[in-house]
């Protein structure tokens, strides 16, 4: 562990930054002991929460907490020690997983591939009541905040323990930006930085965050550190590898030795108040003397109804009530916005009585890279404008996924080949076909009509189909996928990367049964045939899907026709 000692850096929380990781020679000791423990693989969130327990961004945290901690800290923001800290750090597992372990076991936490990364020595398995932690926590039990729903879709059971860091998680992508807390510390000792000022970022950077960061420089006279979060965010957020692109872009607007650039692999919470002192806290540990708290900060938007989850002062006011003890000094700035009469940006709380201004809301920014309609001059910067748009080309090089859902015979497989055939003969975009029948014999190949084998067949036509997607593709699948659930996995994996049209075959079932050539229908109400869907299985009806046809009521051409228009609507196909 290496105690903080350079003058100006901020001490960490405890005095030290925690140093997890065992000696190499110690590492391959333990290794060879790995197969006679039990493992535990981790999922995104673990693996960031790991990575900063190990590398000390979690200090004075030397695992995941027990049972006393998580309590303390849920109930009063403070560990069973009555040390400052706000946010649980928990390793939850399924029940299935806890059957298996016992207290006082090594327990192996491997990432994705299998490959060992710690070992937790388990002191604690208990259950949580989530109830309890998201009112504590996030201030609400509505499921529509993105951290209550998270919290409640995970494991019921949560262990606790220390950690030994066998390696560090594996990072392929902005390897010199990956600087952990002792190697920033290190920095800006050797720089001679006295005064540091973090800058806390999970969007983009634009002239109105470049000229708020700089009047924070200013009143401290101090350097700046843009420490953007590259673990989860919020969805609909702009990638992480589209946002460092453009932060790294932008350094250049600052004077030169005058501010540095290092990510985070932090998986967000969105928890508001209780994050902002988090964030606080974890650069601190990075060696930060001031942090930068702006209006709702790490807050999730609005509820169903349309109000915040948070008030946005309340980050701002709980860091000013706790500055003595942070120890380092909190900056609560307004937003910034452009005046077109004094062609500046001003804080909110400096605007004249009448004073017009403008701005481009997050909402706004990413219709404007949807549509291709260009930026305002004032907003952004050229340089990021420029990488903005190779991340969202213009409408028509967009890829798109065409999505069929509807019962057996209702027409999709139909109505899917005379939509291929228009955009091949019309468009010339690269257009593949993801049949239902076609993808059981070579994709899904092996897999039943159960439940869970109906939901892996559609999760591999979504990926395969954002794969398409991605390159510019356009996918058309043709699955029955009777399951909403399973249809909301394929949406969200598809606009990761771009457009998803969800199509409701709407024939009916004595139409379907009528065009059954096969006598698939009158096997499934002889009870021969199994599993079938709207006879013996359930076909859940889409509530709102983009389009909705009715394969009894057209040709499949004019059918087609109206999902060409729908793509069209959106600029996807001209």
């Amino acid at each position: 562990m290496d105690r903080a000692s350079s003058r100006g850096v901020a001490e960490p929380r405890g005095g030290v930054v925690e140093d997890l990781y065992v000696s190499t020679a110690q590492a391959a000791s333990l290794r060879r002991d790995l197969g006679s423990m039990p493992s535990i693989v981790l999922d995104h969130r673990h693996l960031c929460d790991l990575e900063l327990l190990l590398n000390g961004g979690f200090s004075p945290l030397q695992g995941f907490m027990t049972e006393a901690d998580y309590h303390a800290v849920v109930e009063h923001m403070r560990l069973a020690d009555g040390t400052l800290w706000p946010m649980p750090i928990d390793l939850d597992v399924s029940e299935a997983d806890a059957a298996h372990l016992l207290v006082g076991q090594e327990v192996v936490l491997r990432d994705g591939q299998g490959t060992a990364l710690a070992i937790l020595s388990l002191s604690d398995v208990f259950r949580p009541d989530k109830r309890r932690e998201a009112e504590r926590v996030f201030g609400t039990r509505d499921a529509g905040h993105p951290g209550v729903n998270d919290v409640f879709a995970r494991g019921p059971v949560y262990l606790g323990g220390r950690v030994r860091g066998l390696q560090a998680p594996a990072h392929h992508d902005f390897t010199d930006l990956r600087l952990d807390p002792r190697t920033l510390r290190t920095g800006f000792a050797q720089r001679g930085w006295d005064r540091i000022v973090a800058f806390q970022t999970r969007n983009p950077m634009h002239r109105a965050h470049v000229e708020l960061t700089r009047r924070a420089m200013d009143a401290v006279g101090g350097r700046l550190l843009v420490h953007p979060v590259v673990g989860r965010t919020k969805e609909g957020d702009i990638d992480a590898h589209t946002r460092v692109r453009c932060y790294r872009a932008l350094m250049s607007r600052y004077p030169e030795g005058m501010a540095v650039l290092a990510v985070l692999p932090l998986a967000m919470r969105m928890a508001g108040p209780r994050e902002a002192l988090w964030h606080a806290l974890i650069r601190k540990n990075y060696g930060v003397t001031h942090f930068i708290v702006g209006r709702d900060h790490a807050g999730p938007g609005k509820d169903a109804s349309g109000r915040p989850f948070y008030d946005p002062l309340a980050a701002q006011r709980l860091l000013m009530d706790h500055a003595d003890e942070l120890g380092i000094g909190i900056l609560p700035f307004p937003p910034m916005v452009y005046s077109p009469t004094r062609d500046a940006y001003v804080a909110t709380d400096a605007l004249r009585a009448g004073e017009a201004t403008e701005d481009v809301s997050g909402t706004q920014l990413r219709e404007h890279l949807r549509q291709g309609t260009p930026l305002p001059a004032w907003f952004t910067y050229p340089e990021v404008d420029t990488i903005l748009r190779e991340r969202f080309p213009q409408p028509s090089s967009r890829g798109c996924a065409v999505f069929f859902t509807g019962l057996s015979g209702a027409g999709k497989s139909t109505i899917a080949q005379a939509l291929m055939g228009y955009l091949l003969e019309h468009t010339g975009r690269r257009v593949s076909l993801l049949d239902g029948d076609e993808v059981r014999k070579t994709l899904s190949a092996g897999l039943g009509f159960s439940r869970s084998d109906r939901a892996a067949n559609v999760l591999r036509i979504a990926y395969v189909a954002a794969e398409v997607v991605r390159h510019g593709g356009i996918a058309i699948c043709a699955p029955i996928a009777p399951y909403a659930e399973d249809r909301a996995k394929a949406r969200e994996t598809v606009e990761a990367q771009g457009d998803f049209i969800e199509v409701h075959v709407s024939t009916s079932l004595d139409v379907c049964e009528a065009r059954d050539t096969k006598g698939l229908y009158a096997q499934a109400r002889a009870g021969v045939l199994k599993q079938f869907t709207g006879i013996s299985d359930p076909y859940e009806i889409p509530e709102r899907p983009d389009l909705t046809l009715d394969g009894d009521t057209a040709s499949p051409a004019e059918l087609a026709s109206r999902i060409v228009a729908e793509m069209t609507r959106r600029g996807l196909v001209v």
